[in-house]
């Protein structure tokens, strides 16, 4: 194992102090492992709080700024925060107009940031609203959930409900913003090799040099299939034609199109994958109103790459346009 840490049982503390010290306009509580906007609290302003295991970054913390969340809890690597640091990050999160909580389904996230937001709401009385994210199609169950998982959508509806909620608007107006986000995207995802979880030292699972993961989750999670390694535009196949026929997208549907790379993937190749999956989508007679390509749901140092597709109307593309500033998404300001 290589990789360019310290200490294993040091990695997520170390990493949360290299954030805060990069960022100025951010803040981390390390006791609680929270990362969260050095400007709150933000009166009457909805707060954004989400989080998960570390080691998909920049998921959570790199997605906390204006226009996306206030607060994100640091889980160790791909292990769920527990109640106490959800609960210390929507205190910091509540400004008056209560918190929205984005969840990625994963049977410890969903359990753990249940207890906080009944802990929030019986110690301090914050109205706490819920969206749980299960957009994969790969699987229904899988290693860690009961349903589907919760991937690359979430860091699509933690910007649009973030811009709603920094437009000022109700919890109760964000949060249906945030499910409609959820109701209209669907991922599905491959795996050229193993990540390497730091505290383990070894790869989570094998793959022979000619062979691919097909559906495979963002902790390692088995996927749909083992397939032999493909060219680029048969992969691009591979994953958008489920994603298509699921919800299903139709001929004249506006789309915003998110191609992810899950750690260990160079650009040049994300953009020749990206270029495979546009001239599916545009001969298909879907509009790819917008794009976004780059590694910001990881796993490790994971090779390999998701598809996102989420169906849009105008208001969900002001949105997703409107202004932001976080560590990993940055325009408009």
């Amino acid at each position: 194992m290589k990789k360019l840490i310290n200490d294993p049982a040091d990695v997520v503390p170390e990493a949360l102090a290299g954030i805060e010290a990069a960022h100025p306009d951010l803040r981390v509580d390390h006791a609680n492992k929270v990362v969260h906007r050095a400007d709150l609290p933000r009166p009457g302003k909805v707060g954004l709080v989400s989080g998960g295991g570390s080691g998909h970054e920049p998921l959570h913390g790199g997605f906390v700024g204006l226009g996306m969340l206030d607060a994100a809890c640091a889980g160790e690597v791909f292990t769920s925060p527990v109640p106490d640091q959800v609960l210390a990050a929507t205190k910091l999160a509540d400004s008056g107009a209560g918190v929205l909580h984005v969840v990625k389904n994963y049977t410890g996230d969903v359990m753990n940031f249940e207890m906080a937001a009944e802990l929030a709401e019986s110690e301090t009385g914050s109205r706490v609203v819920s969206v749980v994210t299960d957009d994969d199609v790969a699987v229904q169950d899988s290693t860690w959930t009961a349903g589907r998982r919760g991937v690359g959508v979430t860091v699509l509806l933690e910007k649009i409900a973030g811009a709603a909620a920094e437009q000022g608007r109700s919890l109760d107006e964000v949060a249906e913003v945030a499910r409609r986000v959820e109701a209209n995207g669907r991922s599905m995802g491959v795996a050229l090799t193993s990540c390497t979880v730091p505290a383990v030292g070894h790869p989570t699972f094998e793959l022979g040099e000619d062979e691919m993961e097909l559906g495979v989750g963002i902790h390692g999670e088995p996927g749909r299939e083992r397939v032999p390694l493909a060219p680029a535009r048969d992969i691009a196949a591979m994953l958008v034609e489920p994603v298509l026929a699921d919800l299903p997208f139709g001929r004249g549907d506006r789309v915003l199109c998110f191609l992810n790379g899950l750690g260990g993937t160079p650009l040049i190749e994300l953009y020749v994958l990206y270029n495979e999956v546009h001239r599916i989508l545009t001969g298909s007679g879907i509009d790819v109103a917008r794009s976004l390509v780059g590694p910001y749901i990881t796993s490790l140092d994971m090779a390999g790459s998701s598809v996102t597709l989420l169906r849009v109307d105008d208001e969900l593309l002001s949105l997703w346009d409107a202004p932001v500033r976080t560590p990993a998404l940055r325009w408009g300001v």
